[in-house]
C-alpha cells in the first residue's frame, strides 16, 4: 500500500517552517521544544499540539505548517464532499477517537482526511481494513468531527443508543403503525427510546433550535431542527423506531397515544442543562404516520431589550414615543416566526414600572416578566382572548397586551379598550403595516373606530446575521445590485464563508428589519374613507416610513446581513 506521507524524524523541521512563516519566535519555539523533550515524545504533530496548548499558535497555523512540511493538501470542511463515499469503513467511534474520516473512494484508492497524518497506528489499521492505497489530506479536528456528523448521521451517543436498543431487544421486525396501545406504551418506556428522545431534545436546546420536526416518510423518520429560521437535517431514524419514538413524545406531552387519526396539541415541561424548557407539541396525521413538531420555549432565557432588536435609531425613537402614549392601540404584524411576540415583550419590559398596571392574555406565555399580570388562554373552559379581555378591562389596567387578534369579537373589545383610556398592544398576521388597517376593516370593524384608536403599526421580519467568525467581503451579482436601487455600487457587501461557529451556514443569530407606520391625520382620513392598503402605504412612505426592504438594505450596507436574506424575507415593492 502506498501513502503520500513523508515521514519526518526531526520535529525541528516543523519549528523551522513556523519560524519562516513568522508564526512563532525562536524563544517560543525553544520553550515548546523543552516541553516536548520533557514529555519524551519527539513528533512534529506533538510539538504542534504543545505550541497550541501554550497559546503560541492556533490550530490553523499548525495545519498550515504541517501541510507545507509534509506536502499534504489542507482541506477545510467547506471543501469536503457533501456525502461520504460508498463503502465499508471502521466504526464511527473509531473515526472520532483517532480523528479521521474517508472523503473519497476510487477503484484502488481511498482518500482520507486526518488531523494527525503521522499517526502510524491509524495508518496501519486502515491498511489492514482496506486493500486500497491511501491518499492523505490534513484537516482540523473540528472539521473532521463535523464531517463524521454529516456523513454518518449521528454522534457516538446516537450510535451507542442504537447499539443499546439491539442489546436490550428493541424489536427489529416488521413495522406496524397500528400496534396495540399497551405495547406502544411499553416500547415508549424502554430505556433506549427514552435516551433517544431525551438526546434529541437536549441537542436541540444546546444548538439554539426553535422547533424540532419529527417527520415519518416511507423508509425512515427524519429529524430536523429549525435554527435561525432555517430547517436543517439532523438525524434519520430507522423506520422501525417510529411507533416507539412518536409514542414516547405523546406520553411526555400527555396526549392520547391511541388516537392517530386526528391532530393533537400538548406540552412538555422539563429541565435541560439547568434551564427550564417548555415544549409546545403538535401532532398531525400524514400518509406515513404522525408528524410531530415541538416548539421550544425557553422561559429562563433573558429578555432582549428594544435597543438590541435591530431597530434603526430613527425608527426606535418614533417607536419609543408610541409605547409611552397614554392610550391607543399599537399593532405588530408579520408572519409566524417573525419575532412579533419578542418585540411586544421588549416593549412591555421597557414601560414596566410600579406606577403602571400591565395585564397580558397570551397563548402561550413565552416569557414571565416580573411585575406584569399574565394570563394563559384556556378555550376548553371558556377563557378565550375575547372573554379574557372582557374581564381584564375590569381590573383597572393601564396597559393591555393581547397575544393575537384572531376574530372580530377580540378586535372590537381591544379597540373599545383603547378608546376608553388604555394602551393596547396586539399582533396581526399581515404582510405589511398598511395591510393591518384593511384586515381590521375586512373583519367588519367600523372605519371611524379604527381611525380613532390605532396609533401605529409595526411590520417586521427576521433576517439571519452574518457569522462574525467567517465574515468576508462579497461581490454581489448584477441582479443583486439592480435589486438594491438606492445602494451605491461601490459599497462593500459581506457574506459568511462558513465555519464551525455557524455550522457552515454563514449565519449565526437573527436580527429584525422593520416598517413603522404612524397613523397621523392624513392616514386617519384615508382609513375613514376605506382607502386601499397600497394607497395608505404610499402616503406613509411620503411621510417618512421606510418599507421592509429598505430597512433590509440598511442592514446589508452595515454588513449585518446579506442581500439574499433580505430578498428571502421581504417581498419586492410593486
Amino acid at each position: 500500500m502506498s501513502r503520500n506521507v513523508v515521514k519526518i524524524s526531526k520535529a525541528g523541521l516543523l519549528g523551522k517552517i513556523l519560524l519562516d512563516l513568522n508564526l512563532i519566535t525562536p524563544e517560543k519555539l525553544e520553550i515548546a521544544l523543552k516541553e516536548q523533550s520533557a514529555l519524551g515524545k519527539v513528533n512534529p504533530s506533538r510539538l504542534g499540539q504543545i505550541l497550541i496548548t501554550l497559546g503560541f499558535i492556533s490550530e490553523a497555523d499548525l495545519l498550515r505548517a504541517l501541510s507545507s512540511q509534509l506536502s499534504l493538501k489542507w482541506l477545510r470542511f467547506s471543501e469536503f464532499p457533501k456525502e461520504a463515499p460508498a463503502g465499508d469503513y471502521p466504526s464511527v467511534k473509531f473515526m472520532k477517537q483517532y480523528k479521521f474520516v474517508p472523503i473519497a473512494a476510487e477503484d484502488n484508492m481511498l482518500k482520507i482526511a486526518m488531523s494527525d497524518p503521522l499517526d502510524e497506528y491509524v495508518l496501519d489499521a486502515l491498511k489492514l481494513f482496506s486493500d486500497k492505497s491511501l491518499e492523505i489530506c490534513i484537516s482540523g479536528e473540528k472539521d473532521i468531527q463535523e464531517a463524521i456528523e454529516q456523513y454518518f448521521g449521528s454522534s457516538v451517543q446516537m450510535t451507542s443508543i442504537m447499539e443499546g436498543m439491539r442489546e436490550e431487544g428493541v424489536e427489529d421486525g416488521e413495522l406496524n403503525l397500528h400496534e396495540d396501545v399497551h405495547h406502544l406504551r411499553d416500547m415508549a418506556f424502554e430505556a433506549p427510546i427514552v435516551k433517544l428522545v431525551n438526546m434529541l431534545i437536549t441537542r436541540a436546546v444546546e444548538s439554539r433550535t426553535s422547533d424540532i420536526h419529527i417527520e415519518p416518510f416511507e423508509n425512515n423518520v427524519k429529524v430536523r431542527y429549525r435554527i435561525d429560521g432555517a430547517l436543517t437535517d439532523i438525524e434519520s431514524l430507522p423506520k422501525r423506531l417510529q411507533p416507539a419514538v412518536l409514542s414516547r413524545v405523546k406520553i411526555m406531552s400527555r396526549l392520547n397515544i391511541a388516537e392517530r387519526r386526528l391532530p393533537q396539541d400538548g406540552r412538555i415541561k422539563l429541565r435541560v442543562s439547568g434551564r427550564d424548557i417548555d415544549l409546545r407539541v403538535s401532532t398531525l396525521p400524514t400518509v406515513y404516520g404522525e408528524s410531530i413538531v415541538m416548539r421550544i420555549l425557553d422561559s429562563g432565557s433573558a429578555l432582549i431589550s428594544l435597543e438590541h432588536l435591530g431597530f434603526p435609531i430613527e425608527a426606535l425613537q418614533k417607536y419609543d414615543k408610541l409605547i409611552t402614549m397614554p392610550y391607543g392601540m399599537l399593532l405588530v404584524t408579520g408572519p409566524t416566526g417573525s419575532g412579533k411576540t419578542t418585540t411586544l415583550y421588549a416593549s412591555l419590559s421597557k414601560i414596566n414600572s410600579s406606577d403602571k398596571k400591565i395585564i397580558t392574555i397570551e397563548d402561550p406565555i413565552e416569557y414571565q416578566i416580573n411585575g406584569i399580570n399574565q394570563i394563559h388562554v384556556k378555550p376548553q373552559i371558556g377563557l378565550t382572548f375575547a372573554n379574557g379581555l372582557r374581564h381584564i378591562v375590569r381590573q383597572d389596567p393601564d396597559v393591555i397586551m393581547v397575544g393575537e387578534i384572531r376574530d372580530v369579537e377580540t378586535a372590537e373589545i381591544a379597540i373599545n379598550s383603547a378608546l376608553t383610556g388604555h394602551l393596547v398592544f396586539s399582533t396581526l398576521h399581515t404582510n405589511d403595516a398598511s395591510g393591518a388597517v384593511t384586515r381590521l376593516l375586512d373583519m367588519g370593524i367600523e372605519g371611524f373606530l379604527v381611525s380613532s384608536s390605532l396609533i401605529g403599526v409595526l411590520a417586521q421580519r427576521l433576517v439571519r446575521v452574518i457569522c462574525p467568525t467567517c465574515k468576508e467581503p462579497f461581490q454581489p451579482t448584477q441582479e443583486m445590485i439592480d435589486e438594491i436601487e438606492y445602494f451605491q455600487r461601490n459599497k462593500t457587501t459581506f457574506h459568511g464563508a462558513g465555519c464551525d461557529n455557524c455550522r457552515y451556514t454563514g449565519y449565526r443569530g437573527r436580527t429584525g428589519i422593520f416598517e413603522l407606520m404612524i397613523t397621523d391625520g392624513s392616514i386617519r382620513r384615508m382609513i375613514l374613507e376605506k382607502t386601499s392598503a397600497d394607497v395608505i402605504r404610499q402616503k406613509a412612505v411620503e411621510h417618512g416610513m421606510k418599507v421592509l426592504r429598505e430597512s433590509g438594505w440598511g442592514k446589508v450596507s452595515e454588513g449585518v446581513t446579506t442581500v439574499e436574506e433580505v430578498m428571502r424575507v421581504a417581498q419586492e415593492d410593486i
